[in-house]
């Protein structure tokens, strides 16, 4: 006789800067989270600048790069709740403002939270310009302890 999984609900996590490649990766890991039945968590990271004190966002500009990023947590949000819905599903929807150097922000959250897979955008920068600015992608995939999916 057939036993259901008891497994836990799977966790993919997708980190967006709110661009179009962002969308569209956020588009992938929530049809992967509909496949798998699992959580989606949303993330984006504000900048490098920035440093959580005592639980607080302390950084340059913050009360307008908060809402900055809370509009893009939001626009993503609702990226996966149309897939989910095209899919004829329905996903928990997490999401989360993170701070610090991105690659290690996202790699530590994963970590930190029991994700499952990473899934990040890469913008296909020329091999010139990610050898000065290097990849978030890449260090992702570097730094991660699960699998990541790199979306271009």
């Amino acid at each position: 006789m057939y036993e259901p999984c008891p497994c836990p609900t799977m966790r993919h996590l997708v980190a967006t800067d709110g661009s179009t490649l962002g969308d569209e990766a956020v588009r992938h890991a929530a049809r992967g989270t509909v496949a798998f039945d699992g959580t989606l968590v949303i993330v984006h990271v504000l900048t490098p600048d920035s440093e959580l004190i005592d639980g607080t966002l302390i950084l340059p500009g913050e009360e307008a790069a908060v809402e900055e990023g809370e509009r893009v947590l939001s626009a993503a949000r609702r990226v996966a709740e149309t897939v989910a819905e095209e899919e004829g599903s329905d996903i928990g929807v997490e999401t989360e403002l993170l701070t610090g150097r991105p690659a290690d922000a996202i790699t530590e959250f994963a970590d930190e939270t029991g994700a499952d897979a990473i899934h990040v955008g890469h913008r296909g920068l020329s091999e010139e310009r990610e050898q000065v600015v290097g990849s978030v992608a890449k260090s992702v995939v570097d730094k991660a302890t699960v699998p990541v999916t790199v979306i271009r």
